[in-house]
């Protein structure tokens, strides 16, 4: 299903900010030493540095994470033919593009051959004072990602296209401008629901800082715990726990949970 926010005037602030990252100066994560790094989780692909697969984590119940179900990626307008061709090897059946009618009007998709395309709009929808309040910081841009609205829908959005993708077995890409930000909570989300422990799903979501070689104090170009931490934050604040968080807040039914852990894991 494609999702389409009818605030232009806020999507285009907010497609200002989410393609350039905060504007207050931080201090970044190291990325994770190499040896913390479970594998090359790298697509290589030339015109998407941040694109990468979920697979290979453990949950805490000892099963696994498939691999080749599921990718986080940055934008897609500057693929190159060959890495087009790369996803179309790699079965990619949806692309699920995170970003703000703004940012798709500045970086239109490319899409593999024989994908369907779906928008999901993270924050596009968000009033006006509550968008605005996202230029303080990454800590605010993060809480939005559970209390804008629309955002909750569009994180369900992809978790749902991934529990179905089980019926034709294509894979699933989601991504929003630089793939860390929007594209970071919902692979957090995801491997939450999953089982991942929470320092693992931080770990994946610090990559972003190795994979877009952002220095340190570059809020640009990196991510930092305290936001991801902010945004779990707000889970609790708002639902009290993940899981009402994933019911309430996503709809998501114990029977979606159950398809989406049974295409997943292994």
């Amino acid at each position: 299903m494609i999702h389409r926010s009818a605030r232009v005037p806020a999507a285009v602030l907010t497609g200002a900010l989410v393609a350039f990252g905060p504007a207050v100066a931080v201090s970044i994560a190291a990325p994770p030493a190499a040896s913390d790094v479970l594998a090359d989780r790298s697509l290589h692909l030339a015109g998407a540095p941040n694109a990468r697969d979920l697979g290979g984590y453990r949950t805490v119940d000892g099963r696994t994470v498939r691999t080749g179900v599921a990718f986080r990626t940055d934008q897609l307008n500057n693929l190159t033919p060959a890495d087009l061709a790369e996803l179309t090897r790699l079965g990619v059946r949806d692309v699920d593009d995170l970003r703000t009618v703004y940012e798709r009007a500045l970086g239109p998709d490319r899409i593999p051959a024989g994908a369907h395309a779906n928008w999901y709009d993270v924050i596009g929808a968000a009033p006006l004072p509550e968008l605005m309040s996202t230029l303080a910081g990454g800590d605010d841009l993060y809480r939005a990602f559970i209390t804008a609205p629309g955002a909750s829908q569009a994180v369900a959005g992809v978790l749902r296209d991934i529990a179905e993708s089980g019926h034709d077995g294509g894979a699933v890409l989601f991504h929003c401008t630089a793939g860390k930000d929007r594209t970071g909570w919902v692979a957090a989300v995801l491997l939450t629901v999953l089982g991942v422990d929470r320092a693992t799903v931080t770990e994946d979501y610090l990559l972003s800082n190795q994979y877009r070689a952002a220095a340190a104090g570059d809020p640009l170009s990196g991510v930092k715990k305290e936001w991801l931490d902010s945004a779990f934050d707000q889970v609790a604040a708002t639902y009290g726990s993940f899981d009402r968080y994933v019911s309430e807040g996503l709809r998501l039914s114990p029977a979606e949970v159950d398809a989406l852990k049974q295409r997943m894991l292994s």
